[in-house]
């Protein structure tokens, strides 16, 4: 593999980047490039694989989104370019920015491809093929299989978040699915770690690639760590005295097992915080809710594994738990990555149980420095006083079907229910079912007022999460 060693440019204007990019580039309010940017853009747009490390948050799917979009032909009514995520959060994220990033570019298809979701809709949406699909293996795998998606036209395939993939299982599926494409595309692999089958997946997939490693490291000094030997039968109580402690708005614990969300969870809520659980097993409408809770403040604390926060997109997230620590270092500092962005303080807050020290001390060697170690009391009872959740959330059983947009529930609120605009948070508007963050102090009168009124002159059942 060839390192990159030349000193990258920082402006997207220094780049062979065509007018219609630069106008999607303009529009998203960029300016400088992210170093992953800088360093990997210029073997992209020069037709070279590319294997990348590079966390959340460092711009990567501008990276490829860029350097597949400037390689699309319009004209050509097939499907050019695969982006394959592990899951449906992520590969609605990057669908999303790769329209944003095209939206000077006429005529253009992008579909997104993910299991959870009905099949027939996705067969009637392949009867016209897209130029870009981005999806999840096992979705992706299904639709070759039915002969309804074609591959033998892609130039650019790209593997995002790579090593979540493997850890998921999608190994079979991802060779299957590179065994459609042409061998003269261009790959490009993006993954979080480095673990050797990552590797040994690079080194069949790709050819000669460059390759670039990007730290999470301009975070990294933002973020607070501590750390705290504790039994494991005192881990949540000392969990729930930490939140108190230092009572975070939004908090994610991870857990390395599924089964210790619901657990971890159901003792939450028992001391009395807003706690929601997402992990792998849950049905894709449950996810969404949960999804759109915890962005919208209605929930202030999510105790997920690491598979499913990948494609968590949460701004300003305050802390970070891990309530076991990882046995990789590199999914150690992946998970504290994602607080303290963008010059703003984070904290990471470590529960290790006497079992844990070895994966403590390798993660010590790789900071290259002595972790931080405290004494934590546990809590003893019920605390009289929890923080709550400043938002709640209302479901509206309506959405794009029933031609419903985030105004018109923000009229609805703002108007009949008596709402000022400040004491309404986030919407989101799926197909068929609408949410809306209201305050809390307000949701019991929003709700009412909802179940009475009208929304766009129709009523529509309304339910408070």
């Amino acid at each position: 593999m060839n390192q990159t060693s030349a000193v990258p440019p920082s402006d997207f204007a220094s780049l062979p980047l065509s007018p219609a990019l630069l106008q999607g580039v303009a529009a998203l309010g960029y300016e400088r490039m992210t170093p992953i940017q800088a360093q990997g853009l210029p073997a992209i747009l020069d037709g070279r694989d590319l294997i990348a490390q590079a966390p959340t948050g460092s711009g990567k799917t501008a990276a490829f989104g860029l350097g597949l979009l400037q390689r699309l032909d319009p004209g050509l009514g097939r499907t050019q370019a695969l982006v394959l995520c592990p899951t449906r959060e992520l590969a609605d994220q990057v669908g999303r920015q790769l329209r944003k990033l095209a939206y000077a570019i006429a005529n253009l298809k992008v579909s997104v491809l993910c299991g959870g979701m009905p099949l027939g809709p996705q067969l009637a949406s392949l009867e016209h093929a897209p130029h870009i699909v981005v999806g999840t293996p096992g979705r992706i795998q299904e639709l070759l299989r039915k002969q309804a998606l074609r591959l033998d036209g892609v130039s650019v395939l790209v593997l995002d978040e790579a090593d979540r993939m493997l850890d998921m299982g999608f190994e079979e599926p991802i060779r299957e699915i590179v065994g459609k494409t042409p061998r003269t595309r261009q790959s490009l692999l993006f993954s979080a770690t480095f673990p050797e089958p990552i590797r040994a997946l690079a080194a069949k997939m790709l050819r000669d690639p460059v390759e670039v490693t990007v730290e999470g490291g301009e975070a990294q000094p933002q973020v607070e760590q501590h750390f705290y030997e504790v039994e494991p039968a005192k881990k949540t109580p000392l969990l729930a005295a930490l939140l108190l402690e230092f009572r975070p708005e939004s908090c994610v614990v991870f857990c390395n097992m599924r089964r210790d969300t619901e657990e971890v969870v159901g003792s939450l809520n028992h001391y009395g915080f807003a706690a929601l659980a997402l992990h792998g097993d849950m049905e894709q409408r449950d996810r969404d809710e949960v999804l759109v809770r915890f962005a919208n403040r209605s929930c202030s604390v999510l105790v997920a594994s690491d598979v499913a926060a990948r494609g968590l997109d949460v701004q300003d997230l305050a802390a970070v738990v891990n309530y076991e620590l990882p046995t990789d270092p590199d999914v150690y500092v992946h998970r504290i990555g994602r607080t303290g962005r963008a010059g703003r303080g984070g904290v990471a807050l470590s529960l290790c149980a006497p079992r844990e020290v070895a994966r403590a001390q390798a993660l010590e060697e790789r900071q290259g420095r002595p972790l931080r170690w405290e004494r934590a009391n546990p809590l003893g009872g019920k605390p009289p006083q929890v923080p709550q959740a400043p938002m709640a959330t209302l479901r509206i059983d309506a959405g794009r079907t029933d031609k419903l947009r985030p105004g018109d529930v923000l009229g609805a609120l703002t108007g009949d229910a008596g709402l000022k605009a400040d004491q309404v948070g986030k919407i989101d508007v799926f197909p068929t079912r609408s949410y809306v963050a209201v305050a809390r102090a307000q949701a019991a009168q929003a709700l009412a007022r909802l179940r009475e009124g009208k929304i766009k002159g129709r009523k529509f059942r309304v339910h408070r999460l």
